[in-house]
């Protein structure tokens, strides 16, 4: 794909940045592929591109309808095409086989067909009921429009490249905006796949441009004043750069940022699936997700009971390279990653927490970003590895007294993503999810995201804006009302 160079304005172009980006494979450390170094420079043509698609290009002004058949093109396209997405992923993210054929493609391939469906029946236009004029007592109604916002400058991070790209994509077209979208550096041959696609179906030129990059690249997307918004997802620290670089000019901001998710647990909750689950949600795709539950509060008289659970189950958890189906936990993305996680690990020993699980690298792997999954206990949440989003398979566990004592310490953090709830009472369970400060709460069962109603996104330093479902679309359009006379009463 490299050959084929950025996609900018309908067309494939070479980057003029100073070196080609070399894509290496996490779990062997062998270079999988080449792509096109955006420059500043690129980027500006494919701001360009996009301001003058939305500006003078059909894509705004066409029939919601017809928006709506042009991305189920796309859809249709990427499913003739999902196979060799799911080999990349394993190939540039390290998902193992499972992640990579179902949360990393597919159901993102199902939510941007749901969008595409929604293109063609949103309100776009909601009528007003009449009403008294309060200046002039004459009966007035009109209509409220929801139109695009313009040039949507879409970035995305490393860990779920086809689910996240998927995701700006989908709403910001639905809406009738433009999109410049710009990968991560490490994970850049999903993205140009899209480029790809979006040719192959002969979207209007412009529309959909597809740059890569590093810093600058990003610099000039926050604060090119002929972008209009910027959907961003990854660290809080970066999203608190790019919302101080968008401020010059106001762009709208949709920021989904990290997380330190609590799994709150009470005593009466059936342990040996809460520890399956919280097993499994941190290590998946080796702890490298923003909602993964990290902290796991757990009810005094059950401590023990749990640790001992979650140790067995961790021993069952099978790290190795991800394009062997049997694996369930494969590499971090790249060693600064993998450093990363290391110190944090040294800080938790250092501050005086027990390693009940884990703690080094695992054996035989001498090739790869490999970590063993690293269980702490004797953890107080005032610690780095309670309040910090490590980013890596790393969980600790604290001990509560009662509701009032766990609630405190879940929304004792910065964050404000994700939690979970743990017991055999579904009324307290619920009792407690609405004392939570977080965007979303999973009662006695893993995550779900339901694209069609649900909303993602957090309280907090977690981000601002919602993903998925109508609220999710209104992020992208900008609300106008018009009113008309319609006589006296």
């Amino acid at each position: 794909m490299a050959e084929r160079g950025l996609y900018i304005d309908g067309r494939f172009t070479p980057g003029t940045g100073r070196d080609e980006l070399v894509v290496v494979n996490p779990a062997t450390e062998e270079v999988i592929g080449h792509a096109p170094q955006a420059s500043p420079q690129d980027a500006k043509a494919a701001i360009a591109a996009a301001r003058r698609a939305f500006d003078h290009g059909p894509w705004p002004r066409m029939a919601p309808v017809e928006r709506s058949q042009w991305l189920s093109r796309i859809a249709a396209r990427l499913s003739d095409r999902l196979a060799e997405l799911v080999e990349l992923n394993i190939g540039e993210a390290g998902s193992t086989r499972d992640l990579a054929e179902t949360g990393q493609t597919r159901i993102p391939l199902e939510h941007f067909s749901w969008w595409a469906a929604r293109a063609a029946t949103f309100p776009f236009v909601e009528p007003l009921p009449p009403f008294t004029s309060a200046h002039s007592q004459s009966l007035a109604q009109g209509v409220l429009l929801k139109e695009p916002v313009g040039v949507v400058a879409a970035i995305t991070p490393f860990n779920f490249p086809t689910y996240l790209n998927l995701w700006k994509l989908g709403p910001a077209l639905a809406m009738g905006n433009t999109v410049v979208l710009k990968p991560s550096p490490y994970t850049p041959l999903e993205a140009l796949l899209l480029g790809e696609v979006v040719d192959e179906v002969g979207m209007p030129p412009g529309v959909v441009n597809v740059i890569t990059g590093g810093e600058e690249v990003g610099h000039e997307l926050s604060t090119n004043p002929a972008v209009d918004m910027v959907a961003f997802t990854g660290s809080d620290g970066v999203g608190k750069r790019i919302m101080a670089q968008a401020s010059s000019t106001l762009k709208r901001l949709v920021l989904e940022l990290g997380g330190k998710s609590p799994s709150i647990v009470f005593a009466d909750a059936d342990l040996d699936h809460v520890a399956a689950t919280a097993v499994r949600g941190f290590t998946r795709h080796c702890g490298q997700g923003c909602g993964t539950p990290t902290r796991v509060l757990v009810q005094q008289e059950s401590h023990d009971a749990l640790v001992e659970k979650m140790v067995r189950a961790l021993g069952s958890v099978r790290v190795g390279n991800p394009a062997d189906s049997s694996v369930t936990m494969g590499p971090l993305i790249r060693e600064a990653q993998r450093s990363r996680v290391e110190r944090y690990v040294g800080l938790g020993r250092e501050a005086g927490a027990e390693v009940a699980f884990g703690g080094g690298r695992p054996a035989g792997l001498d090739r790869g970003f490999f970590v063993d999954p690293t269980l702490f206990v004797g953890v107080d949440n005032s610690m780095a590895i309670a309040q910090d989003e490590i980013f890596g398979p790393v969980a600790c566990v604290i001990p509560f007294r009662d509701e009032d004592d766990a609630i405190r310490i879940a929304n004792d953090s910065r964050y404000g993503l994700c939690a979970w709830v743990w017991s055999g009472d579904s009324r307290r369970a619920y009792d407690v999810a609405r004392r939570l400060r977080v965007g979303m709460v999973n009662v006695n069962g893993t995550m779900g995201l339901c694209v069609e109603h649900g909303t993602f996104g957090g309280y907090k330093q977690s981000g601002i804006g919602r993903e998925m479902s109508d609220h999710g679309l209104h992020e992208y359009v900008e609300l106008k009302t018009v009113y008309w006379p319609a006589g006296r009463p």
